[in-house]
């Protein structure tokens, strides 16, 4: 969910053995979540990197009322972007790869939730398309939100030559591999998108495949 815990020692050690595995793909374009989970994968995998890049958080004027510290991060962003940026690799957050949000089920186990609204909804919640907890997300509306930024923002950077890093969450990636290799829901929800093992996919004459993972 959306509740903002650091990785575990299990995470950080799959995040580290994750990025020895892609330290020989190139690496254009950085794109994670605002959860510092997904931030520290990011982070951790690309330490483990050949090509020497500094990866740096690239700050976009939104054009809302910023604070005057967000306003100085958006000048020291630009700033970077005006200079060499040969050794630079943008990373781009974005809550849009956010993980699924579980509402009011959010900071509770699988026993407390069972026990609070029982075995059977729940398992509902959890396993259905469409259908979201009380205050919460479906898969259906995560893919409302990570759908259009992987059409607006992902797709075209990919067409222009990028490769991309996507460090985001399990609901979050499955909503975006459904739309890639052209899933139905049935079949997205027996989906499993292990933590810490990379997934390259490649556009093969307009058909996406997974190379990886």
């Amino acid at each position: 969910g959306w509740v903002d815990v650091p990785l575990t020692q299990t995470g950080i050690d799959e995040a580290i053995a994750g990025g020895r595995t892609l330290a020989d793909i190139q690496i254009d374009e950085v794109h994670t979540s605002t959860l510092i989970r997904a931030q520290m994968t990011a982070m951790l995998a690309l330490s483990q990197h050949n090509s020497g890049k500094t990866p740096v958080i690239q700050y976009v004027d939104s054009g809302d009322t910023m604070s005057e510290n967000e306003g100085k991060m958006v000048a020291w962003s630009q700033l970077h972007q005006d200079a060499d940026d040969s050794n630079i690799l943008p990373v781009y957050v974005s809550w849009k790869l956010n993980e699924r949000m579980y509402g009011d089920l959010q900071g509770m186990n699988k026993q407390e939730t069972r026990d609070k609204f029982g075995a059977e909804q729940v398992k509902i919640w959890r396993r259905s398309f469409d259908t979201p907890p009380p205050n919460g997300e479906s898969l259906e509306l995560t893919a409302a939100r990570t759908i259009p930024y992987l059409e607006s923002v992902l797709l075209p950077a990919y067409d222009s030559g990028k490769n991309l890093f996507v460090a985001a969450h399990g609901n979050s990636l499955r909503s975006i591999i459904m739309h890639l290799e052209g899933l139905s829901k049935e079949e997205v929800l027996e989906l499993e998108v292990p933590t810490g093992v990379p997934m390259v996919y490649e556009n093969r004459e307009g058909s996406w495949k997974r190379i990886m993972g």
